[in-house]
């Protein structure tokens, strides 16, 4: 309905310059009006001097008079130099929050038939998610719910890099020093306990080229030479050539980290449509670049290495076949991106990956470009920044990476600590607390992590997040309990069906407002692939109604009228703030 005056006043500016001035086709840029000044609505007027021969305040009240003729919808106006400022009457505002009738589908627009995939989290299947990709997944998530309630068809996927050494690394160590070990007789998480002898491989191999060093070998020689090194390429030799107990052990292991994985995701309340496994599409991507080289697309090297010329993209050469014939990365990456192409029919793709691997895609695109895929102008990077924590913050299990399962221990701690300091959680059963402390603890951690611009490095504060009061989810959820708690109270009320005529106040013209823009910035935020939009807005609503609480007695003024109103606006505000929580995959409690 916003959209809709801004729309509609273009229209009624368009015939009032040409009405006064014979001005046609002249730009017209409506804003809304600064928080310093009063109306809903800014004309800029400066365009229009020429025409008008007089001077910007001249012409600003000129042309506020003639909307004002023209439009029942304006009901004041004043100028500050250049700047027409509109106030827009009660009784539009009024009807637009009437006009919302559907709780459920605020901020969703209708569907269109355009597919876009989103690929995120990506994991490799040698040890346990962690912090990073904690990030990524969060993006990811969230970035498939806005583009969703944007009107796209979103499919969810994921790579999972299931094949080459680091696996292998993990595959001989566990041979080596595990005496078969399972997750069942360790009591570890499938994923946590490959990632042990993918750490134990590290410890191994180094203990050996320490020795290797001490024998002679210089350290570069020590490094290619150690032993365990050389079992760990024989064994991926071995799954390449389709060795079936080298296989059967690759199998089981991967079975270990995906059930691992799936309970992080549950955790996390993410999913995925379709996977895709690396030790799949490589073979696709080997058949590409063969094909491309046959018909010129790349080059062959000397020592047999297949190669793509960007030099023309400023990207210089790219290795796409080793000189054994071996695949890389890129060549992965190539076989996925047309494999999913034939799957879905895309309309665009969408990579959230670290700003780590900004080069390589402006590379896979350039070489799907060259191989003339037309859709390969509709590949996106999401490219984010890295999540760092204050030292000391929390401990790892290895020391050096912040394991994903013990960051949600830690938030779901956080957060029951810190609610039952605040006594939010007094008179709930204890059901209902472990629920709740599950919502805050990830709402907290989800909505730090999405707050922040995705093209910047973060630092990630697990106590701050969870602060009660400022920009954070339990400052946001909080609010929404509040409000649920009133209409619980409203419904013990006998109240007039609402619609009837009240004057506003700045606060509850604000708050409309606010809650009218909701599906503008759904669609900004589908534009911007940033779900700190969201975040943002939010936030900002949410201190709205947090004005419009503090400066009017909802439930207990003498104008049965005015409650019912306020009740409906608190209902459509509290609709808002679950529906745009909900595109950031956070959780919003009835009660606190």
């Amino acid at each position: 309905m916003q959209h809709d005056i801004n729309s509609r006043l273009q229209a009624a500016v368009a015939e009032t310059l040409k009405d006064l001035y014979q001005l046609e086709g002249a730009p017209i840029d409506i804003q809304p009006t600064r928080k310093e000044f009063e109306g809903d609505l800014t004309l800029v007027v400066f365009p229009y001097l020429r025409s008008s021969k007089k001077k910007p305040e001249a012409t600003a009240e000129e042309i506020g008079i003639a909307l004002q003729e023209r439009m029942a919808e304006v009901r004041s106006f004043n100028v500050i130099k250049g700047f027409l400022n509109l106030e827009i009457s009660n009784d539009y505002w009024l009807a637009c929050l009437h006009g919302i009738q559907d709780l459920e589908s605020i901020g969703h627009h209708a569907s269109e038939d355009e597919t876009i995939l989103v690929e995120y989290s990506s994991p490799n299947t040698n040890k346990p998610l962690h912090l990073g990709h904690i990030r990524n997944i969060l993006l990811g998530y969230s970035v498939s719910n806005i583009l969703s309630a944007a009107g796209k068809n979103v499919k969810k996927v994921q790579i999972i890099n299931d094949r080459g050494i680091h696996i292998c690394k993990s595959m001989v160590a566990w041979s080596k020093f595990a005496n078969s070990e399972t997750p069942e007789s360790s009591g570890l998480k499938g994923d946590h306990l490959v990632g042990k002898y993918y750490v134990e491989f590290d410890k191994a191999y180094k203990a050996e080229i320490r020795s290797l060093i001490e024998s002679g070998k210089t350290e570069e020689e020590a490094k290619d030479e150690a032993p365990i090194l050389q079992e760990a390429r024989e064994t991926l030799r071995k799954w390449e050539h389709g060795d079936a107990d080298t296989v059967k052990l690759w199998e089981t292991m991967n079975t270990w980290v995906y059930a691992g994985f799936n309970a992080t995701y549950d955790r996390l309340g993410v999913n995925f449509d379709k996977n895709y496994y690396e030790s799949e599409t490589y073979i696709l991507g080997k058949q590409v670049v063969e094909e491309g080289l046959e018909k010129g697309i790349f080059f062959r090297k000397d020592d047999n290495s297949v190669w793509c010329d960007l030099e023309a993209e400023k990207l210089g050469e790219k290795l796409l076949l080793r000189k054994d014939g071996t695949s890389v990365y890129m060549t992965q990456d190539i076989g996925t991106a047309i494999q999913r192409y034939e799957d879905f029919g895309i309309d665009g793709m969408i990579y959230t990956v670290g700003n780590e691997q900004d080069h390589h895609f402006k590379v896979l695109f350039a070489i799907l470009k060259k191989l003339g895929y037309k859709w390969a102008e509709k590949l996106y990077h999401l490219s984010y920044g890295m999540v760092d924590l204050p030292s000391g913050k929390m401990k790892s299990r290895e020391g050096t990476v912040v394991d994903a399962d013990d960051l949600m221990d830690e938030m779901r701690l956080t957060a029951k600590n810190i609610s039952e300091e605040l006594g939010k959680t007094d008179g709930i059963s204890e059901s209902e607390k472990e629920e709740l402390y599950h919502m805050i603890g990830m709402g907290a951690l989800k909505y730090f992590m999405l707050k922040v611009d995705p093209k910047k490095r973060m630092l990630f504060n697990p106590e701050e997040s969870v602060d009660f009061q400022g920009n954070t989810g339990p400052f946001i959820q909080y609010t929404h309990a509040r409000i649920r708690s009133l209409l619980r109270k409203a419904e013990e009320l006998t109240l007039p069906v609402t619609g009837q005529y009240i004057e506003l106040i700045a606060q509850e013209r604000d708050l409309i407002k606010g809650i009218l823009s909701f599906p503008e910035i759904v669609q900004e935020a589908a534009a911007d692939k940033s779900p700190s939009v969201i975040a943002n807005y939010t936030y900002d609503l949410v201190k709205q109604y947090n004005a419009f609480y503090q400066q009017v007695s909802i439930l207990n003024d003498t104008n049965t009228a005015a409650v019912a109103f306020r009740v409906d606006l608190s209902k459509k505000t509290a609709a808002v703030i679950k529906n745009a929580m909900a595109l950031l995959g956070i959780g919003v409690p009835e009660r606190m």
